[in-house]
Order: C-alpha cells, then sequence, then structure tokens
C-alpha cells in the first residue's frame, strides 16, 4: 500500500487508468480514504484525466468532509472537456456543503458560462464573487471581464474592467478585442490609447484581436487600415495578421491590396503556412478571380484540407460548379482527409446552383465515409430537399438533427421550417417555428415567407404582427415576404400600407424587389397606370423582375400597349429570355393580334431564343422523379400517357376544353393539345396517380410558372380522382382540392 500511496503522490508520476483504479482500491482497504485529502485530490484529477467522470463524482460524493480544493480540481476537468453543465452542476453541490468559493473554481465556472453562452448564470457567478469577497481578485475579475464580453454585454464588461485595480495586457487586449468584435472602431482605439497612456505597450495579440473584430463584426476596411497601422509601428506580422487581412480584403474585393499581402507572404516566408495559404485562395476567389485562385493553389503545392475547402468554396462562388465538383472527387481520389466543412462546402456548392440530386448525393456520401454532419451542414442540405420537393429526405435530416440535439440550433430550426413549408407542409413548419427556444429575423422571415407562398396572406400578415410585438426587428427580407402575401391575395391597400411603414417607420430604403412586388400588386388589382407611373418614379434603374412583374400583369388584363412598352425593356435586360417573347406572343394571341405571335415567333427564331423546358419533381416511395416536358425516356411512359388520354377523353366528355393559347409553336389545334398533355406538371400528376393509393395527396414541384391549360386540368383532376394535389411553381403554391384551387384563380 505504500508503494501505491508513494506512486500516487509523486507530482510527475502519471497512472494508467488500470493502476489509478488499483491504488483507488488500496487506500480504501488501507482506510486512508476519505480522511486523507491529498490522495483523494491527485485520485480525482486522474479519473478527470482519463475522462472518467463517472467515478470521480461516486468518489467525491463518498467522500464526509470533502475540501474546495476536491472539486476545483473536478469541476476544472469537466470544464477543460467541455462539459459545462456538469461543472455548473457540480459548483451547486458544492456550494450546498457551504464551502465558499475559491478564486481558482470562480474562474473556472465563468468560463464554463461564457462557453454556453449563459449571461443569466454568469451574474449569479458575479453576485457570489461578490459575496465571497473574491471579485476584486485578478483573476476572478478577469474571467468576468471575458465571461461578460463572449455573452455580448459590453456594458457589464466595461464597468468590471474599470474597477480593476491591477490590469494586465491580457484583460487589455480582451476589452479592446470586445469592442472590435461589436464594431465599435472609435472605442477600440480610444481603449487602445487608454492601454498606452496606463504604461502597458500592445502586443500582436493586441493588434491581431482589433484586425480579427473588425473583420468579423463586417468593418473589413477598417480591418486592412489596422494592419497597415501594426506595420508602420513596427509590429510583426504573423499567420494570424494576414490570414484576418487577407479575409477583409476578399470582402472588399480589392485583389490589388491582396496581391501586395501576397507579396509580403512571399518575402517573409509565410507562404508555408497553411492557414496563410487557404486565406490567398479564398481572396483571389471572392475578388471573382478563379483563375488566379486556381493558380495559386497549383504554385503552393500544398494539398491540405484547408486550401482544398477554400478551393472548392472559390470554384462555386464564381459559378464554376462542374470544376468545383471534379477538384472536390480528385481530393477524395488523391486521399486528403476532408473533413465536416469540406463536405459542407460540396453540400452547399450543389444545393446553391441547382444540383439538388448531387447534394443528397454528397450528404449520404458524407455519412458513408464517417464524416458527421454538423448544425452547418443540414441548413445547406434542407433547401436542395426543398428545391424538389424531397419530402422524405428532408423528413431524415430533420430526424437527424433531433437525434443529435442540434435542432434548437437557430439556423437548423429555420432551415427544417423553411424545408417543410417548401415541401407544402405550411402546419408542419408552424409547428417547427413554434417549438423554436429562440429565433432570429431568418426564422421570422421563413415562416412568414412559407405562408406567403401558400397564399395564406391572413396568416402572414398575423405572424407579422407578432414578430414586431416579439420586438424582432423585420429587415427588408421581412417586407418583401409580407407584401408578397399581399399580392397573391389582392390585398392592395395592405400592401401600400406594409411599403410605406417599410420606409417611413422601419427606416429600411425600397429595394428591387419591393418595386418588384408593388408593381405585381398594383397591376393586378387593375392599376396598370399606377404601376407604371411607380416604375417611372423608382430612383434605381428598374431590372427584369420590376418589367416583368408589369408584363406579367398586362398577361392578366390583356393591356396590349403597356405590355409592348415593358417587353421591350425586357427584351433590352433579358435578350435571352424566352419567357418574355413568350408572355408577350400570348398577350397577342389573347386579343387575337395574330400578326404579333407570328412576329415573336420569328424574332425567337432569328435570335435562336428557345423556351426554357418545363421540368416538374415529385417524390414517390422515398425517390425524386424529374419529368421535363415532351420527355418519353421515362420508364413507365406509356403508363402515364395511357392516363392522361383517359383523363382528356373524360375532361371532353364533361365539358372541358384545353387551352392552346399556352402553346407557342405554329401547329395544328390537334397538336397543340397533344403539346399541352406533355406539360411537365401533368406528367408529373399522372406519374403519381399511377404509382400511389387512391387518396394519396400528390406534391409537385415545376421550374416554370404553372400555365393556364395546366391550372385548369389539375383542378378537374383534383375533382376526378378525389386527390388533393399540392403544386409548386415559381411563384407560389397552387393547392388543388376537390376542383378548386387555394389561389382563387388570382395567379
Amino acid at each position: 500500500m505504500t508503494t501505491s500511496l508513494h506512486l500516487l503522490l509523486q507530482p510527475s508520476s502519471s497512472p494508467s487508468l488500470p493502476q489509478t483504479q488499483q491504488v483507488h482500491a488500496g487506500l480504501l482497504k488501507s482506510g486512508l480514504v476519505p480522511s486523507d485529502a491529498s490522495p483523494t485530490t491527485k485520485l480525482l484529477a486522474l479519473y478527470a484525466r482519463h475522462l472518467r467522470f463517472d467515478d470521480a463524482a461516486y468518489l467525491l460524493r463518498s467522500l464526509p468532509r470533502p475540501d474546495p480544493f476536491s472539486f476545483s480540481a473536478l469541476i476544472s476537468a469537466l470544464v477543460r472537456s467541455r462539459h459545462f453543465f456538469p461543472a455548473l452542476s457540480l459548483l451547486t453541490s458544492m456550494l450546498s456543503l457551504r464551502l465558499a468559493p475559491d478564486p481558482f473554481v470562480i474562474p473556472t465556472t465563468l468560463k464554463a458560462c461564457a462557453a454556453l453562452p449563459s449571461i443569466a448564470l454568469g451574474r449569479q457567478l458575479h453576485s457570489l464573487s461578490l459575496v465571497a469577497g473574491i471579485s476584486v481578485d485578478p483573476f476572478v475579475a478577469s474571467a468576468l471581464v471575458q465571461m461578460y464580453l463572449k455573452c455580448g454585454a459590453m456594458a457589464d464588461a466595461h464597468l468590471v474592467f474599470d474597477r480593476m485595480a491591477e490590469k494586465s495586457i491580457v484583460t487589455w487586449s480582451a476589452m479592446i478585442a470586445g469592442c472590435a468584435n461589436h464594431g465599435h472602431v472609435g472605442e477600440a482605439l480610444r481603449m487602445l490609447e487608454r492601454m498606452r497612456s496606463s504604461g502597458t505597450e500592445p502586443n500582436p495579440i493586441t493588434w491581431n484581436g482589433m484586425i480579427v473584430g473588425f473583420n468579423r463584426s463586417g468593418r473589413p476596411y477598417d480591418s486592412v487600415l489596422l494592419m497597415r497601422r501594426m506595420h508602420s509601428e513596427g509590429f510583426e506580422m504573423d499567420s494570424v495578421s494576414i490570414s484576418s487581412t487577407l479575409s477583409a480584403v476578399g470582402d472588399m474585393e480589392d485583389v490589388v491590396i491582396g496581391s501586395q499581402i501576397h507579396g509580403y507572404v512571399t518575402k517573409t516566408g509565410l507562404g508555408a503556412d497553411s492557414s496563410v495559404v487557404s486565406a490567398l485562395i479564398d481572396m483571389r476567389g471572392k475578388c471573382g478571380r478563379p483563375e488566379e485562385m486556381v493558380r495559386v493553389f497549383d504554385e503552393v503545392g500544398q494539398r491540405d484540407v484547408g486550401s482544398c475547402n477554400a478551393l472548392v468554396a472559390g470554384l462555386s462562388r464564381n459559378g464554376r460548379v462542374d470544376d468545383a465538383l471534379k477538384a472536390f472527387s480528385n481530393f477524395e481520389a488523391q486521399g486528403v482527409e476532408l473533413n465536416v466543412v469540406s463536405w459542407t462546402s460540396i453540400v452547399a456548392c450543389c444545393s446553391q446552383n441547382g444540383k439538388d440530386m448531387e447534394a443528397l448525393d454528397f450528404f449520404r456520401e458524407m455519412q458513408i465515409v464517417g464524416v458527421e454532419p454538423n448544425a452547418v451542414t443540414i441548413p445547406c442540405l434542407l433547401p436542395a430537399c426543398a428545391n424538389i420537393a424531397a419530402l422524405m429526405h428532408g423528413k431524415s435530416a430533420h430526424c437527424y438533427a433531433l437525434r443529435k440535439g442540434i435542432l434548437a440550433d437557430v439556423y437548423v430550426g429555420s432551415a427544417v421550417a423553411d424545408m417543410y413549408a417548401k415541401c407544402g407542409r405550411i402546419r408542419d413548419a408552424r409547428v417547427i417555428f413554434d417549438a423554436m427556444p429562440s429565433r432570429n429575423v431568418v426564422s421570422w422571415n421563413a415562416m412568414i415567407g412559407g405562408y406567403a407562398m401558400h397564399g395564406k396572406a391572413k396568416d402572414a400578415i398575423e405572424l407579422f404582427l407578432f414578430m414586431k410585438r416579439s420586438r424582432q426587428k423585420p429587415d427588408h427580407i421581412t417586407f418583401t415576404c409580407v407584401l408578397s402575401a399581399c399580392g397573391q391575395a389582392g390585398l392592395t391597400e395592405a400592401g401600400e400600407r406594409y411599403f410605406v411603414e417599410m420606409q417611413e417607420e422601419q427606416g429600411i430604403t425600397a429595394r428591387m424587389e419591393h418595386y418588384a412586388c408593388m408593381v405585381s400588386l398594383l397591376g393586378r388589382a387593375g392599376r396598370l397606370d399606377e404601376a407604371y407611373g411607380l416604375i417611372r418614379k423608382m430612383q434605381l434603374e428598374p431590372d427584369g423582375c420590376v418589367w416583368g412583374a408589369l408584363l406579367g400583369s398586362c398577361r392578366i388584363h390583356n393591356n396590349v400597349e403597356l405590355a409592348e412598352i415593358a417587353a421591350e425593356k425586357l427584351f433590352q435586360l433579358e435578350p435571352g429570355n424566352a419567357g418574355n417573347y413568350v408572355l408577350l406572343s400570348n398577350i397577342y394571341a389573347a386579343k387575337g393580334m395574330l400578326e404579333g405571335v407570328g412576329r415573336m415567333r420569328e424574332v425567337m427564331r432569328s435570335m435562336g431564343v428557345r423556351k426554357d423546358p418545363g421540368c416538374s419533381w415529385i417524390e414517390i416511395k422515398n425517390k425524386v422523379h424529374m419529368m421535363l416536358a415532351g420527355d418519353k425516356s421515362h420508364p413507365q411512359m406509356s403508363q402515364i400517357a395511357e392516363r392522361l388520354e383517359k383523363l382528356s377523353v373524360e375532361m371532353k366528355r364533361l365539358g372541358y376544353l384545353p387551352s392552346t393559347d399556352f402553346v407557342l409553336q405554329d401547329v395544328e389545334e390537334q397538336d397543340k393539345e397533344h403539346i399541352l398533355c406533355g406539360h411537365s406538371e401533368k406528367l408529373a400528376v399522372a406519374l403519381g396517380l399511377i404509382s400511389t393509393p387512391i387518396g394519396t395527396t400528390l406534391r409537385v414541384i415545376k421550374n416554370l410558372r404553372i400555365c393556364g391549360d395546366c391550372h385548369a386540368a389539375i383542378k378537374f383532376i383534383s375533382s376526378f380522382e378525389g386527390r388533393e394535389i399540392l403544386v409548386r411553381d415559381t411563384n407560389r403554391f397552387h393547392h388543388f382540392k376537390d376542383g378548386s384551387c387555394s389561389c382563387g384563380d388570382y395567379w
């Protein structure tokens, strides 16, 4: 037993877990535990080092008279291992035994509060330190400052800091970095001068804290200026300074300054640092120089995961999606140890660039190779599920987030709610929204936008009012959603009122999307002259969305004069957009102006402009099917065509006539009917009818606006087949049931 005790008490000894357990057993037999505190504290530390916290807690509970050092050792180990709640719980147990906290345990538990972060618990610990008379201890005061800074309570941090008798360079640097992180440039610089006046000179950590802070708070220009000042005052820049400044330069999109810093990196030999290499690649990508970015990557020759991630992200950002996919595949083949950032980047790349099926494939492969998705991956994946109505895949991602405990993350919760709304499950979206422990403006926008997309203007407006009562400040996206909801439901006066409120009460300058919503709102209500007048008064140069909104309104009211004005602008802004030519042609056709129809056909032929093929997606038995207009390659196409033919016969028998105005091609009327039958949304609906049990709700997503003929046909099908059918086009959801549509034909 003496040998075991000697081994345990040696300062340099580090027994293995079995040895620790043997010593513990020996001490119990000898009766030295729990009477001797020194071996107990060492045992607690050893159990904690081996991450055997249950054993350590059991040992601590077995002591009839534990001392503060025993608790302090275990609390410190728990915080180091990021077990923050158990550490704080242990402090509560310590206080319940009336053991006074010392200047060592309070700073440790304050770190836990900062890491969570929990300002409420931090303030309780502050009060405890005041009662215990240790708040003036330099270590405690410094920890309080750090906690308040990380919890975003700048005023409290200033109060503690100003009362400190001794201010170390660490505390000065923390306060200055805190000001910088909150974007308080002037305050950070004044603190720097106060620091120097007090006799404490800044070190590289002080400068880096400001550079990083300014950049994080959206002040890239100030970040670059500070780097220049740091350099001019003779401080040597390190990898942190350079990496942070390059990130700021990228945000400024100033490739000239970036090239100068690149030269400095080459001269000082910092190019061997992996973080600097990644920052150089990232900077070129942000500046829109993908070729230079690739050249830097090739010249450096490093194949570490950071530089690989920067290359993939940069290629994606610059629209080089195929190159990004190829690079990612090459990195896999070369054996680069890709991490969660790598996989999240490629999932986001696909999701943001229309490669939704590929995003789902990469997400599955990511898990197969053993990389665990995190709270960033899920919000990157879910838009892909929403884009193609992959509801079952979205549900799987939801369940994954629930299992891993990341659903409480505000961005994960917002993405899940948004996915359900865009997959036609608006009630499920609201359930997720209501259950969120915290919400930000992204959460509110997702739900309000979901209601707008479903044509539920009343719900959207009620939620908007609730948002304001909850003291969440709306942003420009919020008002886009609200104005869109008003436009979908014909709430013209309400839309006008919110447009004024946005600018006069909320101080948000109207953007292009707001004007497009207002033009659509007025135009749909038949107030075309007012819509055109609003465009002419715009301080911004109207873009294709604004003129497109006017042209679409002209289609509703068959106003040829204004349609030609809007179309002419669109032909200049978007000469390759076939939809504009088709829309004007439809307006001519509705008015019987066949000459205009022919002219549009000729213009499209001469310019080589072709109408984008309609594409629809439907999920059946956990598999997403993509249907292209006129495409006959689907393996069930003969059954689909047969079902559509039967429906066509029934529709005609009951008095339904197809609207061939929506066919631009110069063909016979009978051929036009066949073309309409090949529209992608009809193909998707027919596939759903033959592949699912009677009564199953069908959900279809389309890449274009649903045409009038398909809208009328699907209304008929919903009644004839006794089905609920949801079709989401580029504008909104159409919920067909019992022969009517949720849009009330106001579309």
